[in-house]
């Protein structure tokens, strides 16, 4: 990262034209890497926003007249749904619990509604919402488009874009990057709908930011340093289907070792909804405050947790950007502990 900031610096990137040539060139290069290294589809569009909460905004003010409907087990699926319902009051959500597969087959989405939303990767309680379920959504509510949030599992799992119309992410996850960028990916039925409602009363409307991508620019003044810093980034790494087997492979290694511990616990107990790229350790609150103190003077930052789990979890990343060793140097401190 040292060495991109600096090529950044000599490159001219920190104060370079939005509109101009270097920023048009930087823009077109990232959204083709985007794509190659993502497996994104060719047609489909590539958007830079600000984060994925501008993105919940974007997609409920220019796809939809009436309601989405939200299904959703943790924080931040609900948090979009609450944020839907300022903008749209007759959006409809439905929760699961953390422990099950989504129900899709008990889905009750009438034939109004617009956008179906839901989070492929809850950060807040550690669970995913798997290929296989995307797939039976997909099959089973072809005529409405569907919206994935998926901000902690983007450039980290192979994830089967063609089985929905529009997946975001923010980039200080799976990406690796600073906080400040988000990337948005609409298929061609996304754009086709926005035109269709042509809503152009906002400064992020899809249908502007699709007409200014046309030519590779933004509505927005950009953050450009991290669009560079995203294309050095990408072309660095492998392609997303070995990022994938690494990283599925190490959360493997990871829940089979935090599974033998006593004085915590996994908090998602079903294996086939536990995420991939985030793991979510259980225990009572004192055990959980004296982990989080005991790991910092060892210089390991454990995540706080989150929402209704805030004071009785920590939580563990897996990202692509973070080394082995350092996975390993975790593992040292937890069985000189609490083994």
């Amino acid at each position: 990262m040292r060495s991109y900031l600096t090529d950044a610096y000599d490159e001219g990137i920190m104060d370079a034209p939005h509109r101009g040539e270097q920023f048009v060139q930087l823009s077109r290069a990232v959204v083709g890497s985007l794509k190659r290294r993502l497996n994104i589809p060719q047609d489909y569009s590539i958007f830079f926003t600000t984060s994925a909460t501008e993105c919940w905004e974007i997609l409920i003010q220019s796809l939809t007249k009436k309601k989405s409907f939200h299904i959703y087990n943790g924080s931040f699926g609900e948090k979009w749904y609450e944020y839907a319902k300022k903008m749209r009051p007759e959006a409809e959500g439905v929760r699961f619990d953390i422990n099950e597969a989504m129900p899709v087959e008990d889905l009750a989405i009438s034939s109004d509604t617009e956008l179906i939303c839901f989070t492929q990767n809850e950060t807040s309680n550690g669970t995913q919402v798997t290929a296989t379920s995307i797939l039976n959504l997909h099959n089973r509510f072809r005529d409405t488009l569907t919206a994935v949030d998926a901000t902690s599992s983007m450039a980290g799992l192979n994830l089967k874009y063609i089985k929905a119309d529009i997946w975001f992410a923010s980039v200080q996850k799976c990406f690796g990057l600073p906080p400040g960028l988000g990337i948005l990916v609409c298929s061609p039925r996304a754009i086709f709908r926005a035109k269709q409602i042509n809503e152009r009363n906002h400064y992020n409307s899809l249908v502007s930011i699709y007409e200014k991508m046309l030519n590779y620019q933004t509505v927005h003044t950009p953050n450009t340093l991290n669009i560079y810093l995203l294309k050095r980034m990408l072309e660095d790494r492998p392609f997303i289907k070995q990022l994938d087997i690494d990283l599925v492979d190490r959360a493997n290694e990871l829940y089979e070792f935090f599974g033998q511990f006593t004085e915590f616990k996994l908090l998602i107990e079903n294996e086939e909804v536990r995420s991939k790229t985030v793991v979510v350790l259980e225990a009572n609150e004192r055990v959980v405050e004296d982990i989080k103190k005991r790991a910092l003077h060892h210089n390991i930052r454990l995540g706080n947790g989150y929402g209704p789990w805030q004071r009785n979890t920590f939580r563990i990343a897996n990202f692509p950007a973070i080394g082995n060793e350092e996975y390993e140097e975790l593992k040292r401190f937890f069985q000189h502990y609490y083994v």
